[in-house]
Parts: structure tokens; C-alpha cells; sequence
């Protein structure tokens, strides 16, 4: 499993978001604090304080094609 902190602070930017990981077949969640929501799902996003960053945890070690495809939402906040 791998973790990456993201900030989707819009909501064009969540819309976006879930359209390119839509794409991939593996098992994704966001988490925000004790929240975990499925990450292809607009409304549970929204569901989420989005003023912070939020962590995507995928559920697979190769996902470096969704990392890429991603990067713009990446965020350097821990």
C-alpha cells in the first residue's frame, strides 16, 4: 500500500480527481484525520474537510502510472 498526501481544495479539483483515478482499477481511500472515505466516490470527498490536505492510500505497490497522472494534486505538506 502506498500513501500519498494530496490537496483538493476545489471543487473542479475533486471533480478532476475522481475522473482520472476512475480510471485505474485499484482499491483506492482517502483519509482526513479519522475519516475514510472511498476515493472514487465524489460525495464522500466532499464529505471531508478539504481546507487540509487529505491522504489517498492505494492498495497496490505498482501504481506509478497513477502517481504520474496525479502529481499535480500531490501536495509537500505532511
Amino acid at each position: 500500500m502506498k500513501s500519498i498526501t494530496l490537496l483538493l481544495n476545489t471543487t473542479e479539483s475533486v471533480k478532476s480527481f475522481v475522473n482520472t483515478i476512475s480510471r485505474f482499477d485499484y482499491d483506492m481511500d482517502l483519509r482526513c484525520g479519522r475519516y475514510v472515505v472511498d476515493a472514487k466516490s465524489i460525495l464522500g470527498i466532499f464529505s471531508l474537510d478539504l481546507n487540509r490536505p487529505v491522504v489517498l492510500e492505494v492498495h497496490s505497490d505498482e501504481c506509478d502510472d497513477l502517481i504520474e497522472s496525479i502529481k499535480k494534486y500531490i501536495s509537500d505538506a505532511e
